[in-house]
This record gives C-alpha cells, structure tokens and sequence, in this order.
C-alpha cells in the first residue's frame, strides 16, 4: 500500500456516491439524475416545473440543488419525509438533498429548524429527531436521525472518536473514468472552498504554499482500493481519513 497523488492515480474521474446519495466533488462528474433525488423527494421537486420560479430546484447552474427561497417549511418537511429511506428503531436515516443546510442562524430554513415538524410528520409524539451524522450543505446524502437521546449521544462520540482516531466511517463508491494504476493506497489531495454562482465548490490545489493553508486550503487523506476493472474504467471504493467524512 502506497500514498498517491490524484494525478498518479491516471487522472481519474467519476460518480461518487456517499450514504446513498450522489455529490461532486474533484474531478467528479454530476449524476445522471438531479443530485441526491432518486427517492419519491425528486419525483415531486421535479413536478413542480423547471422555473426558478415554480419549484426549488428551477433553472440554475447546478441541477439538483435545493432552491431554500422558494420553499416553505411544510414544504420542506414534505420533501424531508419522501426522502426518508429507511427506519429502524429510534433511528431514521433520509437522503439529504444538496444546498440545504444543517444548521444556521436563527429564522433561517434549515434541517435543524424544521426536526420538530419533521418529527411531528413521521408520527414520533413527543419523541423530537436528533442529528447524528449529516453531510455537508452543498452535498447531497444520507443524514441519520435518532429520536432517542442516549443513542443519538453513543452514535456521536463513536464518530468523533473514529474521526479522531482516522478511523473510516463511511464509504464512497466511484467509477472511474480511467483505471488507477495501484490497486490500493492512500490518496493525499490539498482542497479549498470556491464560491461560484452562488455555491461553495470544493477545488483541488496544486502544489499549495504555506499562505495557501493559512487562507483555508486543507490537506486531505483518504484510503482507496480498486473493487473490479473495466474497458478503460474501475469501480473504486474511498474511505476518507480526514475531514467529516
């Protein structure tokens, strides 16, 4: 097992896939579908028309991001229960779409702000959803939820702990266009936030100088490892080292 550089892994871009939903990211090309919507959620965002005026999703530069403006709370709590993919227990896991935060300032629409109603919706009582794990705003992906206080607390020391630790709690699946040339090992790529047509892009830096970092350029380590290949392609799995991940 060795460390290599994106580059060195033969310019390889693909479809990622994190928690059940799909999210860009360097050198990774959109889904085919609106990202993160291949539950009943997209089906009735889509529905509502292509306008930026008649749905949330609307005409824009990244197709699948949530539009919060025109989206009220019962809408949002709408979207939110049709995306929930699986319940078990206390636990409730749903398929986050990209550009809706979890969490904000105080009045603004977010996953956080909407857990009562959402909570309400599903037929949980007095019972509120706590986050336990979520993605990023800008990505789209499974969120987990519990309704019970002490799972939700065993749940988030057991993923701070493994983040401390470097421990991987999550696992990306990518095909690649191009094979890498290793089978395994780690890949170390330095990345930045880019704010571009109103959404915060995570970029690669090449060879980033030390005014880089101290402006926000972090350095990140994952672990791949090649499943099968194919005529100029590879299913890869990625777990990241760093980060939230």
């Amino acid at each position: 097992m060795r460390t290599v550089s994106v580059r060195e892994m033969g310019g390889c871009r693909g479809l990622g896939r994190i928690w059940g939903g799909w999210r860009r990211g360097p050198g990774v090309h959109a889904a085919p579908e609106a990202a993160g919507f291949g539950t009943e959620a997209g089906h009735q965002l889509r529905r509502r028309g292509s306008s930026k005026r008649s749905g949330p999703l609307g005409d824009q530069a990244f197709p699948g991001l949530l539009q919060l403006e025109n989206l009220s709370r019962e809408g949002l709590v709408d979207v939110l229960r049709a995306a929930v993919v699986d319940r078990k227990g206390p636990l409730v896991t749903l398929n986050k779409p990209p550009g809706l935060p979890v969490t904000g300032k105080p009045g603004e629409l977010t996953l956080f702000s909407v857990l009562p109603e959402l909570s309400q919706s599903l037929g949980l009582r007095d019972r509120e959803l706590q986050v336990v794990q979520a993605s990023g705003k800008e990505t789209s992906g499974l969120v987990l939820l519990s309704s019970c206080p002490q799972t939700a607390s065993r749940l988030q020391k057991f993923f701070i702990h493994s983040r401390r630790a470097q421990r991987p709690t999550a696992t990306y699946c990518a095909v690649t266009d191009g094979v890498p040339a290793s089978p395994e090992g780690h890949i170390q790529v330095a990345l930045k936030l880019e704010h571009t047509d109103g959404v915060d892009l995570v970029i690669p830096v090449k060879s980033p100088s030390r005014k880089d970092f101290q402006e926000g350029v972090k350095r990140t380590l994952s672990h791949f490892h090649v499943v099968a290949r194919g005529a100029g392609c590879a299913l890869v799995q990625l777990q990241p080292l760093t980060g939230s991940g």
